[in-house]
């Protein structure tokens, strides 16, 4: 069977598309609302998302553990945000290879900003039998795109709840 190499969705956030590009270029953030990253170590010096930032991404599926090494490939703000994931380990991101693309787009709309994620496969070079049954020992019998479809929708849905339930960008009253 082929290989769905890209799954996506989008939902509707309350927030202007800066406030939001803001939240989710920060992959320090991003254990906040994803079911399975625990968050990122940006290496070099923190100062805002931009192209060849290179972060460590921790994450947790079950009982397995392992780290990413991530560089952002676009940083537009309020418009594009995207990662390629390119080497991974269990405590360090020791073996290199085309793992996935992430992306993020953010499109004002009436009232607020439409977010949508994008995974992509970037393992190309994989026959799509070995993708997928490494996939479905990984995921517990799915294939990687429909279990990242699952968690775009988890990771969506939990950032609307935090950005719509508690708006960052005003300044506390005195």
């Amino acid at each position: 069977m082929p290989r769905t190499m890209s799954v996506s969705d989008s939902i509707v956030v309350l927030a202007e598309p800066s406030l939001v590009y803001d939240r989710l270029s920060d992959p320090t953030e991003m254990g906040r609302w994803s079911p399975e990253n625990r968050g990122a170590k940006v290496l070099g010096q923190p100062r805002g998302a931009y192209v060849g930032m290179v972060f460590e991404g921790r994450n947790k599926r079950g009982a397995m553990r392992w780290t990413t090494m991530c560089t952002v490939t676009a940083a537009d703000p309020g418009e594009r945000f995207a990662f390629r994931v390119h080497a991974i380990g269990a405590k360090r991101p020791r073996l290199p290879g085309a793992i996935a693309t992430w992306e993020y787009r953010f499109e004002a709309v009436d009232g607020g900003t439409r977010v949508t994620e994008i995974w992509t496969d970037d393992r190309r070079a994989w026959p799509d039998f070995m993708a997928n049954a490494f996939d479905r020992a990984a995921t517990r019998g799915h294939t990687f795109a429909e279990f990242q479809r699952g968690n775009i929708r988890t990771t969506l849905q939990r950032l609307k709840a935090a950005l719509e339930a508690s708006p960052v960008d005003e300044a506390p009253q005195v």
